[in-house]
């Protein structure tokens, strides 16, 4: 409910005019029935034709206030509840954009688009049921109780009999289904999550003719989850029944007991009218306040996941709102650097200098830390122990968004949205002109394949870039980092999809444009990373050397190993 009360703030003067809007509705509902008496018990009992005219217009009054009452609470329970569900998950997607990959770890893909879709869903039905409730119930709960014992205290007492046991299957079904919505939820996470991996690796599935086997595993969960929605939607439909039996029960023995008192003349007709009619709204009051008991385990439950998200500590803060003065030369230092990702010491003693103009390469066996030294120097992750400096400033203690917008990134994995390819270059550079655009898809060497388009630069691209091969989605990604005109340029084996021809012109291209950067490359092809000048050779999260091409086919066994096993590669694919 924290989580509740905390948005419910931000729409005060909306909370309050539902508020009195209930309120006055309430007040009409409890005042027709006692209009209603008096025009049976004075009116049509005396024969008092203006009486009942007079109360006729009374409760035609009366309706008209309740409709409008009505409607004006509908609008504000309306307008608070989407209200509170946009400003939750428009505060989810903000902290998400936060998190790191230890962040991800925890929570999990899947888990994250649950919390944002579903369970604020839940919140905006709890909150829009209780806003017609809050204040609605308790009153007409109150006022129909206190009117059906100014009524008949004899009647009143027969209703007072049967709440005790619909107060305690309330307490009941809220203690049955609360960690019942739990596993609702955990399971809503696992059917997203096996279907994001069926639909992402669908080409895998089919090729490996796992269909059948995919499909138990999704039957499982499903299963699991409609074993787990049925049982809550049972627990919840047989409440209902239950309580309208005793309410029946009840009614029954309110028309026994009225007529004997009826006919010893203690009760006029027109009283047990109205004391049913209180009776109707007591009972009804009643189930409408159940239904809110028994609604908040659920929300409880989403509201709970929703808040660990929010409380939950960021790894990459950013700590200073320092920003970067360009300098002449320029240069990113590695001091000592250490990186443990859950548990494991993925880099250790990582010391080394980058200067303006240089290229640094970065070879090594699979599984070495090339990647994960890459990814430090936009703070994708921070050090463990150690520190990157730029210009002698800890990167630590630089604005976050400034020190990013000096770095161009081309990840491992290239990822284009859908949209044009104008947009997903631009994605580096919204303000980028026209020139810029086609100059850093000529770099790119990604205008061959545009040109082709029937729209151009204006093509789109589908969802998962399906619609391009593993070489085009790479030139795009270049170009997208290109004309960002960086200071600080990444390739994460961003030229692996390329062909050796494709590969030696973006090389080629590249060099006009950063001459004035610090250019990191991360690849497995000697002949991408011969020409830079320093060559980091990593075995083990660790730089076991460190040189020139020609230095370390000398000096470096491993080196040489690597050099040795691509000899002859590159002219037999350049024959075929």
């Amino acid at each position: 409910m924290k989580l509740i009360i905390k948005y419910l703030k931000r729409y005060k003067l909306l909370f309050i005019l539902n508020a009195v809007s209930a309120l006055g509705f309430a007040l009409v509902e409890l005042g027709i029935p006692t209009i209603v008496a008096d025009i049976i018990d004075y009116g049509i009992s005396g024969n008092n034709r203006t009486y009942i005219i007079n109360g006729g217009l009374k409760i035609l009054f009366v309706s008209v206030v309740g409709v409008m009452g009505t409607i004006i609470m509908g609008y504000c329970c309306a307008k608070i509840s989407t209200g509170i569900t946009h400003d939750i998950r428009l505060d989810l997607y903000k902290k998400i954009q936060k998190f790191s990959h230890n962040e991800f770890s925890e929570f999990k893909i899947a888990g994250l688009i649950t919390r944002t879709n579903n369970d604020a869903f839940q919140i905006q039905l709890f909150v829009n049921t209780i806003l017609r409730m809050a204040v609605l119930t308790p009153v007409m709960l109150i006022g129909s109780l206190i009117l059906t014992y100014r009524s008949s205290s004899d009647l009143f007492w027969v209703i007072f009999a049967t709440i005790p046991f619909i107060i305690l299957g309330v307490i009941i079904v809220a203690k049955v289904t609360g960690p019942i919505s739990e596993k609702q939820q955990r399971g809503l996470d696992d059917i997203n999550r096996i279907s994001r991996e069926n639909l992402t690796g669908l080409r895998v599935i089919r090729s490996f003719n796992r269909q059948k086997s995919e499909e138990i595993r999704f039957s499982k969960t499903n299963e699991e989850f409609a074993h787990n929605s049925k049982l809550m939607f049972k627990i919840m439909q047989s409440t209902q029944p239950i309580f309208f039996l005793l309410m029946n029960i009840a009614v029954c023995r309110i028309y026994y007991v009225g007529a004997i008192l009826i006919s010893d003349g203690s009760l006029e007709i027109g009283k047990l009218v109205a004391f049913l009619d209180y009776l109707f709204h007591a009972m009804i009051s009643m189930m409408l306040f159940c239904m809110i008991f028994m609604m908040y385990p659920r929300a409880n439950v989403s509201a709970k996941r929703i808040q660990e998200v929010f409380d939950s500590d960021i790894s990459i803060k950013n700590l200073s709102t320092e920003k970067l003065e360009d300098e002449e030369n320029s240069f990113i230092e590695f001091r000592n650097v250490k990186y443990i990702k859950d548990g494991k010491t993925i880099l250790n003693n990582i010391n080394f200098t980058a200067k303006k103009g240089e290229t640094i390469a970065i070879v090594g066996a699979t599984g070495s830390g090339k990647s994960s030294l890459v990814r430090l120097i936009p703070r994708l992750s921070d050090p463990s122990e150690g520190e990157i400096r730029f210009n002698d400033k800890n990167i630590k203690y630089i604005d976050i968004n400034n020190w990013r917008n000096k770095i161009g990134f081309v990840a491992q994995k290239a990822f284009l949205f859908k949209g044009s390819i104008r947009d997903n270059i631009c994605f580096g550079n919204a303000n980028a002109a026209e020139k810029d655009i086609i100059e850093a898809a000529e770099i790119a060497q990604a205008m061959d394949f545009i040109s082709t388009r029937k729209s151009g630069f204006n093509d789109e691209i589908e969802e998962n870039a399906a619609n391009l091969s593993g070489g085009q989605k790479q030139r795009l990604s270049i170009a997208r980092a290109i004309v960002r005109k960086p200071d600080i340029y990444i390739f994460d084996d961003a030229f692996s999809a390329l062909d050796f021809k494709t590969d030696a012109k973006v090389r080629a291209a590249l060099k006009s444009i950063t001459g004035n950067a610090i250019t990191f490359i991360v690849a497995q092809r000697i002949s991408t990373i011969k020409d830079a000048d320093k060559i980091l050779v990593m075995n083990h999260g660790e730089i076991i050397s460190s040189g020139k091409h020609n230095e370390l086919l000398d000096n470096c066994k491993i080196y040489k190993d690597i050099v040795d096993s691509q000899i002859g590669l590159e002219e037999m694919l350049y024959e075929e």
